[in-house]
């Protein structure tokens, strides 16, 4: 079984608000109010792109793992 693991990040803005990013898929980046609700933001938008890969024959993943920088 071939596993992709993503790592992400985390920034806290001025505001408050945190901001999840995993560098590995460009574009991937989500902000929340919480660390937690960036982070499953974050998640959820690096499966949509994996999934986009795959029907399109572009992935060879076939299990996604997450960790924290």
């Amino acid at each position: 079984m071939n596993v992709e693991e993503f790592e992400i990040t985390f920034d806290r803005e001025e505001d408050g608000r945190w901001i999840a990013e995993i560098e590995a898929l460009p574009g991937v980046m989500a902000y929340g109010s919480t660390q937690a609700e960036a982070e499953s933001k974050v998640k959820a938008i690096a499966l949509r792109v994996v999934a986009a890969q795959i029907e399109e024959g572009r992935a060879l993943t076939s299990e996604v793992h997450f960790s924290h920088a």
